[in-house]
């Protein structure tokens, strides 16, 4: 794998904390390459103008972090563009200034990592109701969802999903552990299984249509994320539809 294939693969860890999905495949990386002299070279951009500086932030400071760890990457420069706080973000990521130094005076600092355990959080309960759909369209009964270990569900991407997010948030994710937790980990029960799946579907209904008006306005923006291209003449690979 060659330094700059490895870096784009980095950057598909880095989502979006709303949306749950890799600021790659919603098409916010515009530009990805890396020099001779391993000198990465990252543009991102967004729906709007006016997206959320504090979102902005995290995944521009995200993606600087990720592309340090790519072995090779010998310098980072992330340049955030079209977004009225871009001078801002641009100048404190790149220094690692961190938020509270780039936007001083403002309160945003100390709710950004309350911010990313909220959506994390979301993206749980969103994954909860894509499993559970799947498996009750497969004839499993509503009862039997609550006695349903990790272990017992077929493979499939989103369960490694759900998985890989129960971990982010230190919930049990081994295969003994039951389908569904609340926030605090303990198991759903059956009488609250009911209210437990509205909300998810709930929850995760809002995420899509957010994902599906964000890339919307990006493909209004700058064109369809299949057209996009880069500055050093490298397409970038087309955009991975939402699971």
């Amino acid at each position: 794998m060659s330094t700059r294939d490895a870096l784009w693969a980095a950057l598909r860890e880095v989502r979006d904390p709303e949306l749950d999905e890799p600021v790659t495949d919603l098409g916010f990386v515009s530009e990805c390459d890396v020099d001779g002299r391993g000198q990465a070279t990252i543009r991102l951009r967004l729906p709007t103008y006016f997206c959320a500086p504090n979102f902005a932030y995290l995944m521009a400071a995200d993606v600087y972090d990720a592309a340090w760890r790519v072995p090779g990457v010998t310098a980072v420069d992330i340049t955030l563009i079209d977004h009225f706080a871009a001078d801002e973000i641009n100048a404190g990521v790149n220094a690692r200034d961190g938020v509270a130094a780039t936007f001083p005076g403002q309160t945003m600092a100390d709710a950004l990592d309350d911010l990313r355990v909220t959506f994390l959080r979301k993206a749980v309960m969103a994954s909860h109701e894509r499993v559970c759909r799947r498996l009750l369209t497969g004839g499993m009964a509503l009862d039997e969802l609550a006695r349903t270990r990790l272990g017992d569900v077929p493979a499939s991407p989103e369960l490694r999903r759900l998985v890989d997010r129960r971990r982010e948030l230190g919930l049990p994710h081994t295969p003994d552990a039951p389908l569904l937790v609340d926030p605090d980990g303990a198991p759903v029960t059956p009488d609250q299984l009911p209210l437990y799946l509205r909300r998810a579907q709930s929850t995760r209904v809002s995420i899509d249509i957010n994902a599906s008006l964000c890339r919307g306005l990006l493909e209004t923006r700058y064109g369809t994320p299949a057209q996009r291209g880069t500055a050093s003449g490298v397409d970038l690979p087309a955009a991975v539809p939402a699971s």
